[in-house]
């Protein structure tokens, strides 16, 4: 019988479905780092929320280890690269808490609006400060959305009930599903100009860290209100505390924090600021949908092999399994390049699969590229919720097949429709290793790196020799060149593997290089 444990406090209700579909679970809450590293061989799931730290040391320490659960959104307590190297399956439950947190930030809202936490400090202190908490309305105020996916899209139907105007900046989000939501879709420097209040409902990522930067809270009117129950790190704290302090922002509310548990924080002590200790999933309802979701997924795991919302492994039968691995990894690394090539909103995602690849059950490779289209700006995206998260953002997604391959045994082929154009990449397996074979419709043969260069530039003498001798003088190592090219004189594209990080002076050097139009780092 399977062993799973349980290590953060789940609803009682979760073990009754362990032990139903014939799982062992054990209910070991607040365990010392000390005293999971000595237990954990022993089990083949573990179940948690936020509070335990699954880390490299857990990881190693797991023997028998086959399924991470996490009860709710965030895997930011997962190491999801050394539990991926170790073979153990990390699932979490991406919308059992969406109703929960959104309903939090307009709490929140409220709060701000209406000075709340404070005015009840004064009153149970004996004070009579009748004046002093002069509220102001959010009847016919302008609420701006960054991030208009699930939780957002449910904050804006809250809104638009309190008869707010709501307009939303969100890269995935179209025109329709815009209207369909009720929001203005508008651009990040619009909505800093025109929001009464923002609210934050998007993942932390490297697009996203900081995205109300110092810079940008300069950009949003006076005594504006900013509220964040999503990720900490999506606020600039210190800037933030001196907008507060100037008064150009005219209070905060917080739920989540750049360092948890927030012990000490520099927005802690301002005066117009609301902080939560990470409650936005915290209702009995929310505990009691993402504990039983939990518990189905790693059972139907542990017990019948199949895998559901899994951040870091495709979901497939076991049956399926040998044949269309190759063929996954192919379309998250393609689907990882096309995400990382476009930097407007995506309206469209096709999938073209020619040759064998066609006669496969194609849905899980078409759910794994669509992942690796979204996975730069939605970081928690996975194989399952990716299809969800695309049509919650009006994403048109299309797969076509073609029996015959003129050059490949097996193509893939993904194209982007933004709102600038199109983009297409295709990519073949080889030897059972994925390849990129085709960018910008320049054919060339090029594996993929952990890290890479993409340089798009006019075919010109001496522009290897000038981008290698950069990368030289940086400390840069190549480890893979490969070319491709309209015609001599003409566009062309190179795809280099490097086996360091470059920093953000080297990637402006090359840029600056003769002849190049474009220039992006590359990870897979």
């Amino acid at each position: 019988m399977p062993r799973v444990l349980i290590a953060d406090k789940l609803s009682p209700a979760a073990v009754d479905i362990f032990k139903q579909r014939g799982v062992d679970a054990d209910v070991k809450t607040g365990l010392p780092k000390e005293e999971l590293l000595k237990i954990i061989g022993d089990y083949d799931g573990l179940a948690i929320r936020s509070a335990t730290k699954v880390d490299k040391d857990v990881i190693a320490a797991a023997k028998n280890l086959k399924v991470v659960g996490r009860a709710g959104i965030g895997v930011d307590n997962v190491d999801i690269p050394a539990a991926t190297a170790a073979g153990v399956v990390v699932m979490n439950t991406p919308f059992g808490n969406s109703i929960t947190t959104a309903e939090h930030a307009i709490a929140m809202m409220f709060a701000l609006a209406r000075q709340l936490p404070a005015a009840d400090v004064s009153t149970q202190a004996g004070k009579w400060e009748k004046n002093r908490f002069m509220g102001v309305e959010l009847y016919a105020k302008t609420l701006g959305l960054i991030g208009a996916g699930n939780i957002g899209s449910i904050v804006a139907d809250r809104a638009n009930g309190l008869k707010m105007k709501v307009v939303a900046y969100d890269p995935f989000l179209s025109p329709e599903r815009a209207v369909e939501i009720g929001v203005e879709k508008v651009e990040l420097d619009e909505l800093l100009a025109r929001a009464d209040i923002i609210t934050l409902h998007t993942p932390l990522t490297d697009k996203t860290r900081n995205i109300l930067s110092a810079e940008n809270l300069a950009k949003t009117r006076k005594g504006v209100l900013i509220v964040n129950c999503a990720r900490g790190g999506l606020v600039d704290e210190a800037a933030l505390r001196k907008a507060l302090d100037d008064g150009h922002v005219g209070g905060a509310a917080f739920d989540v924090f750049v360092e948890e548990p927030a012990k000490a924080n520099v927005l802690f002590g301002a005066e117009n600021f609301i902080a939560t200790p990470h409650l936005g999933a915290s209702t009995n309802e929310a505990q009691e949908n993402v504990a039983l979701q939990v518990a189905e997924q790693m059972s139907d795991y542990l017990v019948n092999g199949a895998v559901t919302n899994a951040l870091n492994s495709p979901s497939v039968t076991a049956e399926e399994a040998p044949r269309l691995k190759p063929f996954v990894a192919l379309a998250e690394k393609l689907g990882a390049l096309a995400g990382q090539m476009v930097d407007f909103g995506i309206k469209g995602v096709d999938i073209a699969f020619e040759g064998e690849v066609s006669k496969l059950n194609t849905r899980p490779l078409s759910a794994a590229a669509l992942a690796g289209v979204l996975r730069p700006m939605l970081a928690e995206v996975n194989m399952v919720s990716a299809p969800a998260v695309a049509k919650e953002r009006g994403v048109t997604v299309s797969e076509s097949r073609q029996e015959d391959s003129p050059i490949y045994e097996s193509l893939m082929r993904i194209t982007v429709t933004t709102e600038k154009g199109k983009r297409s990449f295709a990519g073949s397996v080889m030897a059972g290793a994925p390849r990129i074979v085709e960018v910008k419709g320049m054919e060339l043969d090029a594996p993929f790196s952990p890290r890479m260069l993409y340089v798009n530039n006019l075919d010109k003498p001496g522009f290897i020799g000038s981008i290698g001798a950069l990368l030289a003088d940086s400390g840069v190592n190549i480890a893979t060149f490969n070319l491709g090219r309209i015609d001599a004189g003409e566009d062309a594209i190179a795809l280099i593997g490097i086996d360091q990080d470059p920093n953000g002076k080297l990637l402006e050097k090359i840029q600056a290089l003769p002849h190049v139009k474009e220039a992006r780092v590359l990870s897979f």
